[in-house]
């Protein structure tokens, strides 16, 4: 495998060819394994600038064969010292320490960048996603206990969501918009985050070390909308090569546009004003960026998706691709009249992007609550087992 992307005294591989541009990987990963053996440091040391979670990522983490050893001993010591231990106590256990080691691995970069880079996100739980009050006093109580200045909370962009958005930017605390899909939503959100710049502005406190991002998903979008022109092409076989002509074009379309949105809303006056104080863009985020059909390219939502003041989130075997034969140009910002006619000849074909998107949100929160649930399930049986392994519960 070769890593490099240019000649003597250029980058030394793509992902950093990649920084060069503007444009940060973040891993979209987490278990306790890499945080000790030396494979995030690694990482880091080839230009990786943040991590992601959210709780199916724990899940898996914790649950794993590979991963599970390691927390399966912070149960047992949790319930020697805590012989009544809950669920959610093991969870916060568990995964705050996650974060602590993972934010300390990236508190070098987020120094050498001054706060730009070398976040690491930690979502709010999902069951909260529907109640604007709880998030906001769980974000602070996550914020606080983590006590690093390179966290991020995540916080979903449901209805919900926005007002708790502008409340936290406002106390000043970072905030990962997570699971937006349409670019309505995406507006949304960024008023929401001027909202709450403005707000703290007011009371003249500072603005520059407060940073966002925005969680754009990216490639779900083609799964569900190939499905339904797949159920549309049974329904209408006449029509069937014209809508498999349409497969895999709505996700990286809808990116495209929204970073469009993105541009044009950090340019308008309400925000300038704000950057003159200090102020940062909130950062488009491309999330679910690992290509789901075998029959699509392993990096069609990293490729098309390159430019300034963005961020990609990715899983190992993306970031492994991305090294191996990423591209580094330009790209999110090219080619956008096919991108706005691949959305237009959708709609003509009878797919209805606002139902697509309303459901992809539906679907995201209902499977974090799922992986929560499930996770807070698992922690419970493990707890009884540490206890009677240990007489302690």
């Amino acid at each position: 495998m070769s890593n490099v992307a240019g000649g003597s005294g250029g980058p030394a591989n793509r992902v950093e060819a990649l920084a060069a541009l503007g444009q940060s990987i973040w891993l979209d990963f987490i278990r306790r394994d890499w945080l000790t053996d030396g494979r995030v440091a690694g990482h880091i040391a080839e230009g990786l600038r943040g991590m992601t979670s959210n709780p199916t990522i724990f899940e898996q983490a914790i649950d794993s064969t590979e991963g599970g050893d390691a927390y399966d001993l912070a149960l047992q010591e949790l319930v020697r010292e805590r012989p009544g231990a809950t669920a959610q106590d093991a969870y916060d256990r568990l995964t705050w320490d996650d974060i602590r080691r993972a934010a300390d691995l990236f508190l070098p970069r987020y120094q050498a960048l001054e706060a730009d880079d070398g976040y690491v996100s930690v979502e709010v739980s999902p069951l909260l996603a529907r109640d604007t009050a709880a998030t906001v006093r769980e974000a602070h109580r996550i914020w606080d206990a983590l006590a690093r200045p390179n966290v991020m909370i995540k916080v979903p962009a449901t209805p919900a969501g926005l007002p708790a958005i502008t409340a936290l930017i406002a106390d000043g605390l970072n905030v990962n918009v997570t699971l937006i899909f349409s670019i309505a939503r995406h507006r949304e959100v960024m008023d929401a985050y001027i909202a709450g710049l403005a707000a703290r502005h007011q009371r003249g406190q500072p603005l520059n070390h407060v940073r966002s991002v925005a969680s754009f998903f990216v490639s779900r979008m083609d799964t569900l909308v190939d499905r339904r022109l797949d159920e549309r092409a049974a329904a209408h076989p006449a029509d069937r090569n014209r809508l498999a002509a349409l497969h895999g074009q709505a996700a990286v379309a809808n990116a495209k546009l929204a970073y469009q949105a993105f541009a044009e809303r950090h340019r308008e006056s309400d925000f300038t004003a704000l950057a003159a104080a200090g102020a940062r863009r909130q950062r488009p985020l491309w999330a679910s960026t690992s290509t789901k059909n075998p029959a699509y390219p392993d990096l069609l939502y990293v490729d098309p998706l390159v430019g300034a003041d963005t961020v990609n989130t990715v899983p190992p075997k993306t970031l492994e691709a991305i090294l191996d034969h990423g591209r580094a140009a330009p790209t999110v910002d090219q080619h956008l009249d096919e991108a706005a006619a691949s959305l237009a000849a959708l709609a003509q074909a009878g797919i209805d992007l606002a139902a697509v998107t309303d459901q992809l949100e539906a679907d995201g929160v209902a499977s974090f609550e799922k992986s929560f649930e499930t996770l807070m399930a698992s922690l419970e049986a493990k707890l009884r087992q540490a206890a009677a392994r240990g007489g302690a519960r």
